[in-house]
């Protein structure tokens, strides 16, 4: 199974003035992963992300930190999933470019999005970059 891609949704937001990534993510099955759209899973994810920001707005302001680039979705290999972004997480949240952290997803990601909704229109998913 360590061959099959993982779906994971990131947020580069602030939070009361500090930056903060939380990230959700799931694997994915073969056909999941052939699909040209990330489907329900893409959707539930962004959604559970969603609410976990919309529960931390307690603390403070909630701020993109990324422009369009703030909600992602990105598939990867579980190993750049488990060893990968823990650490490119780290050095952002201690102050990293932010731009340097969006290239290096680039680079690990297999496909990627942004998240995107119009009013009265559903979720939609755009290729990214």
């Amino acid at each position: 199974m360590a061959d099959a891609p993982y779906l994971v949704t990131l947020a580069l937001v602030e939070i009361d003035g500090k930056r903060a990534l939380p990230l959700t993510g799931k694997s994915q099955s073969a056909a999941a992963a052939e699909a040209d759209q990330p489907g329900e899973d893409g959707r539930t994810l962004a959604l559970e992300l969603l609410l976990r920001l919309w529960q931390r707005s307690d603390e403070g302001p909630l701020q993109r930190a990324a422009g369009e680039a703030s909600l992602l979705l990105v598939e990867v290999p579980l190993d750049v999933m488990s060893e990968q972004l823990p650490l490119l997480k780290a050095s952002w949240l201690a102050g990293g470019d932010t731009q340097v952290l969006l290239t290096s997803i680039q680079g690990l990601a297999q496909r990627a999005w942004t998240i995107k909704i119009a009013k009265y229109e559903p979720v939609t998913f755009v290729a990214w970059p």
